[in-house]
């Protein structure tokens, strides 16, 4: 039997107030949101964000089922491998799915790569679909290094290890003249940014990239010492519980 697609599906960024057709015409192309209105089973890092997101869809064109009836099956940080075969199982049975992200593109920063890697091993093919991506928008719009970048994930909770991990991507980043990307649980934004100015070089450039598509985002390249003079004025980003992806760049 020919085993069905792995289609790799973009997901919003975020919510806003716009109208749904607004909000998905505005980052997804209609090729996705076509191709996922026709699929009956997705395998999702987070189920309730997928429903969210088909709802969306289900606004602006009609779903292949009733929303109740498409199948997702979870697949998150706390997933086995032990159980992947089983997620894989029914597109070896030729049934096309979708694999989601809880937001932006799916397998970048995300617990579906493995997922993908097996699907290759067993013959299914992957395609993915065109979406946005918060790290790469990210790079785009900071201004610094997009010929040599890195993703780090997140940086240690610990005050002395979350410094002596900064000083040593900054270091990192000065050798090699590469941006280094990262990311924090939104409510920590503040101490990551009150981190990266007490760490870095007063020269290192930092940027703080928060609610990307949203009509609240906002893009903000500064040194750190411009940084610090904007903090002890009282001036920092409005970016408390958003998602916000930080960069750097050593001079």
């Amino acid at each position: 039997m020919t085993p069905g697609t792995l289609y790799l599906i973009p997901n919003t960024l975020g919510s806003s107030d716009a109208a749904p057709a607004a909000q998905l015409h505005a980052v997804i192309p209609q090729q996705v949101q076509t191709i996922s209105a026709g699929l009956t089973y997705f395998i999702a890092e987070n189920a309730k964000t997928t429903r969210a997101f088909l709802s969306l869809l289900k606004a602006v064109q009609p779903l292949a089922l009733a929303l109740q009836e498409i199948q997702i099956s979870e697949l998150n940080i706390n997933t086995a491998a032990s159980a992947l075969p089983a997620l894989l199982a029914p597109l070896l049975a030729g049934r096309d799915a979708g694999l989601i992200s809880e937001a932006g593109v799916p397998a970048v920063a995300d617990p579906g790569a493995n997922l993908v890697r097996l699907a290759h091993q067993q013959g299914v093919p992957v395609r993915p679909l065109v979406g946005p991506s918060s790290l790469l928008l990210a790079v785009m719009g900071s201004g610094l290094n997009g010929q040599s970048f890195a993703f780090n994930g997140y940086l240690p909770t610990d005050a002395a290890q979350r410094s002596k991990r900064i000083k040593a991507l900054e270091e990192r980043s000065r050798q090699e003249q590469q941006t280094q990307l990262f990311i924090e649980t939104p409510y920590r934004n503040a101490a990551m940014l009150d981190a990266l100015v007490l760490a870095c070089h007063p020269a290192t450039l930092i940027c703080v990239a928060t609610d990307l598509t949203l009509v609240t985002e906002t893009i903000i390249t500064r040194t750190a010492a411009k940084w610090k003079s904007a903090l002890q004025a009282g001036t920092a980003p409005d970016f408390h519980k958003k998602p916000t992806v930080f960069l750097l760049l050593a001079a």
